[in-house]
């Protein structure tokens, strides 16, 4: 897959040089990538920049955000406990036609579920997997829990009205079939201001939203940038 790179800035900073969007431009025309995209939306004074924006995207590790916004919000609306558990698998069925897939533990950058198949983890776990380390096989259970369809219209009635979640990862049918996690730099600005403007779920959610993707590890961050060409 085509090497791709994808720039989004959430910052509660002073606004941007008015020379930056042709710095940014020129930076672009520098890149090997055959598609950039930017957003840029400071939170406390509305003032913005966008390149590319509508871009779109395979999703790779970045639909991670959908999905925990769901969770959350089923949290609030009392659907689930945090503290309720799910027995770790790593059996997982197509979108194509329930045929069953597993994922390699090799392309996945958490590998500590793998030694507990069979065991019980509680969402809360998960979901720190997920989001702290970008566990595959976390976010392929949780994904299971919440179905994608629920996390892909959640996303939309945030306003990331052109994100597409519609399966887990390295479901290799639906990847061949082209059915596949797609977005853009502005839908994963949209979620991403959701979050920290306290809109994506309630007050308390959504501050632990943010401390999650907050914590993300080097090795997560990179892995999301990844994810493109390893992960279907």
């Amino acid at each position: 897959m085509a090497l791709l790179s994808l720039t989004l800035v959430l910052l509660q900073a002073q606004a941007p040089p008015t020379s930056l969007s042709a710095r940014i431009e020129a930076r672009i025309a520098q890149a090997p990538a055959r598609g950039v995209g930017v957003y840029y939306r400071d939170l406390t004074t509305s003032d913005s920049l966008t390149v590319g924006a509508l871009t779109r995207f395979h999703a790779a590790s970045t639909m991670k955000i959908p999905v925990m916004i769901q969770l959350f919000r089923d949290w609030d609306a009392g659907l689930l406990s945090l503290d309720d558990s799910i027995t770790i698998t790593n059996t997982f069925q197509s979108i194509v036609d329930s045929s069953p897939y597993q994922l390699d533990v090799t392309d996945d950058s958490d590998s500590s579920l793998y030694k507990r198949l069979g065991q019980r983890a509680p969402i809360r776990e998960l979901i720190e997997l997920m989001e702290t380390v970008s566990s595959n096989l976390a976010t392929n259970l949780l994904i299971t829990k919440v179905d994608a369809k629920r996390a892909n219209a959640t996303a939309h009635a945030l306003g990331a009205d052109s994100i597409l979640v519609l399966r887990g990862v390295e479901d290799g049918k639906a990847y061949r079939a082209g059915l596949n996690n797609t977005t853009t730099a502005r839908d994963l600005g949209v979620l991403l201001a959701a979050i920290a403007n306290g809109k994506a779920a309630s007050a308390a959610s959504c501050q632990a939203g943010s401390d999650r993707s907050s914590i993300m590890t080097p090795r997560s961050s990179s892995r999301r940038a990844a994810d493109g060409t390893s992960s279907w």
